[in-house]
């Protein structure tokens, strides 16, 4: 286990206003999903927040734990449960597919969660997640934010540790595109001066959970590093590329009955 999941829902009931304003799903990330979704047609979204990776030519149910984000999801959205991962209230092969982005790390128990997941989808589970060894290097949590780095090595369960309690999952890079719309933690990788606006770092979740003197020393540090040169003088050659390998993996592993 990684810590209490009523802190986790907390956190996301005071976070979670206005979520939707930089969190909107990336098309080139929400392809390479829904690819490996395959031809299920009935998905269980789990962790779905305000549902931007959803799928709108599948039978989709989702499940949110967060009474603030589900009141976000739009109108048209698919139907949401408000459950938890660890206990989903729905029969073995109820689905085609289980889904999940960017949630795992937020789970009481990430092994019950999963494992869960695979019951519950007859042919397929898609985990959307990040592997913290490759991220490790990521400039922002090494150099600016170490804060943040040792949070998500708490919080994220290594890829050998999920492919385990999946029983086998096929790895995909995910490489996150240059002018990536979805605001999350790594998507400005090319984009530094993104990360002094207060509407983008608070939407990221990891950032509400580290101390705001914290935040605020990191912050100026970049702020200052950026001014003089400094950091265009070590990551400067990102700038110029289209995409870039993060640490964020698609694992697509059989279902339950599979």
């Amino acid at each position: 286990m990684r810590g209490p999941l009523p802190t986790i829902v907390q956190h996301y009931d005071v976070i979670g206003a206005n979520y939707t304003a930089r969190r909107r799903a990336d098309p080139r990330i929400a392809a390479s999903i829904h690819s490996a979704l395959g031809d299920a047609r009935r998905v269980l979204n789990v962790g779905a927040g305000a549902g931007s990776y959803e799928p709108q030519d599948r039978l989709v149910t989702a499940v949110e734990p967060s009474r603030v984000m589900i009141e976000q999801r739009p109108p048209e959205s698919a139907g949401v449960v408000q459950a938890i991962a660890e206990a989903l209230p729905f029969q073995d092969g109820a689905f085609d597919a289980a889904m999940a982005v960017l949630s795992v790390h937020h789970w009481r128990d990430a092994e019950r969660g999963l494992r869960e997941m695979r019951r519950v989808a007859s042919d397929r589970v898609v985990l959307l997640t990040w592997d913290c060894e490759r991220g490790e290097d990521f400039w922002l949590t090494r150099d600016y934010f170490p804060d943040i780095a040792a949070w998500d090595r708490q919080r994220f369960p290594s890829n050998h540790e999920v492919i385990e309690w999946l029983d086998g999952a096929e790895g995909i890079v995910v490489p996150v595109p240059f002018d990536c719309v979805d605001g999350f933690l790594g998507a400005f990788w090319g984009r530094p001066e993104a990360y002094l606006d207060p509407a983008v770092h608070r939407g990221m979740s990891t950032f509400a959970l580290i101390e705001p003197a914290v935040v605020e020393a990191g912050l100026q540090q970049l702020e200052d590093d950026l001014r003089s040169g400094a950091w265009d003088a070590k990551y400067g050659e990102l700038r110029r590329l289209a995409s870039f390998d993060v640490g964020y993996r698609l694992l697509v592993a059989r279902g339950g009955s599979a």
